[in-house]
């Protein structure tokens, strides 16, 4: 097997909306396996927005990427090589050194995917089976306790965890009101069983909240799933209804700014009583066997698809990644090597 492997590198931090100029694909040597190791031939690799905060150099909840070292994030592949008792040659597994097409380490740095009694794409351990789906269900149901009667507004919800949320919101009996850009992301958000879709590029969201919320005969929302921030943060409290819950994943539409935005109706957090929490997919780690065994069942059921924004190779990464920032994708983005 090759000591070396192509590996994307981070080469000078972005000021705004990252450019390829802070990419380089370079050679990089593999570490010799060590007993208790494996090497892990990867077959797709994802790309989240979150990783955009992990270019700069602040404190938060990861370290920061360094300058010259390889880039790290979600990927699977198959096990080529084991010195471990825990992995075998040919396992299927899950792990965060992504941005490369082969990867070396110790065993605990890799998670094997559970058997399913039926059989699902590599990718979906990526996306619905993966850490997407999970952050969907986590903060759905655990964070914002969303309940069966209730009303959910979400952001992005033609993205890879919003679309998630929206699909398992309605599995639970919820009525479910989607925002995404465009006529064709709307229209598969309604596919995917929302009661409402919003195009956020044809007017104020607040304004377009609050019609649809008066059509479809409802007071405010009980729930907001945030993927975005700014504007639609702003509009979810504007139409919170009373103790409403807002379960925070992500702020996407303020990660390339370098100022924060200015909040017109925060005030409703006293009056409506509102709760808001932000929150990662390591915090229920220990509950994962319990989102295994839901998102199973609505996957098999039909009551859970997926749809992927797939780019080519491992040049491809980048550009993928920018695409998030572009609204380029439909569903997860992912790069198939």
């Amino acid at each position: 097997m090759s000591d070396t492997t192509r590996a994307w590198h981070l080469v000078s931090r972005p000021s705004g909306m990252p450019t390829m100029n802070n990419f380089e694909l370079k050679e990089t040597a593999l570490p010799a396996l060590e007993d208790g190791w494996v090497r892990v031939d990867n077959e797709w690799l994802s790309v989240d927005p979150y990783m955009r905060g992990r270019m700069n150099d602040t404190r938060s909840y990861v370290p920061p990427f360094q300058l010259g070292e390889p880039l790290q994030g979600g990927a699977v592949g198959r096990v080529a090589e084991s010195r471990s008792p825990d992995l075998d040659v040919g396992d299927t597994v899950v792990h965060m050194l992504g941005w490369r097409e082969t990867s070396a380490g110790p065993a605990q740095n890799f998670t094997r995917v559970p058997s399913l009694p039926f059989a699902v794409e590599t990718h979906q351990w990526l996306g619905n089976l993966g850490l997407t789906g999970a952050t969907a269900y986590f903060g759905l149901l655990r964070v914002a306790e969303a309940k069966a009667g209730e009303t959910v507004f979400v952001s992005a919800a033609a993205g890879a965890v919003g679309s998630a949320v929206v699909q398992i919101a309605r599995a639970r009996g919820m009525t479910v009101i989607g925002s995404a850009g465009g006529a064709e992301k709307c229209a598969w958000v309604s596919e995917l069983g929302a009661d409402a879709a919003i195009d956020y590029k044809a007017g104020p969201i607040d304004r377009q909240l609050a019609e649809t919320l008066k059509r479809l005969g409802r007071n405010g929302i009980d729930v907001y799933f945030d993927n975005v921030g700014g504007d639609h943060l702003d509009a979810a409290f504007a139409a919170a209804g009373q103790n409403a819950r807002f379960a925070i994943c992500g702020m996407i539409e303020d990660y390339n700014k370098g100022s924060t935005h200015a909040f017109r109706y925060i005030m409703r957090i006293i009056a409506a009583r509102i709760a808001i929490k932000g929150f990662l997919y390591f915090d229920y780690l220990a509950e994962l066997p319990d989102f295994y065994r839901d998102m199973a069942g609505w996957i098999s059921g039909g009551q859970v698809t997926s749809r992927e924004t797939v780019r080519e190779g491992l040049e491809s990464m980048p550009e993928a990644f920018l695409d998030l920032f572009r609204g380029a994708n439909v569903g997860k983005m992912l790069v198939r090597l």
